[in-house]
């Protein structure tokens, strides 16, 4: 991880397209403006990482369901039962 220090109306730059400054510092808050390109997606970490975690959920769902029943002959079920007992 980079670490860097900066002053209210100090920048930095990521890549070409992507400049943080740092608006104001007020007590443990720090307000961050981004200039990027409407293409470059922003995101607060903690809503990125929702987002992540309901798209597994919702892709493990849909892959569950997604599974080809395998039908069972109907011996083999009789003998199944048959075990149980």
């Amino acid at each position: 991880m980079l670490v860097l220090s900066r002053k209210p109306g100090e920048a930095l730059r990521i890549g070409d397209e992507v400049e943080i400054t740092v608006v104001e510092v007020k007590g443990d808050m720090v307000r961050l403006g981004i200039q990027a390109p409407r293409t470059v997606q922003v995101w607060r970490k903690e809503l990125w990482e929702a987002i992540v975690a309901e798209n597994i959920a919702a892709s493990e769902d849909t892959a569950a369901q997604s599974i080809p029943l395998i039908p069972v002959k109907s011996g083999v079920s009789d003998l199944l039962a048959k075990k149980k007992k």
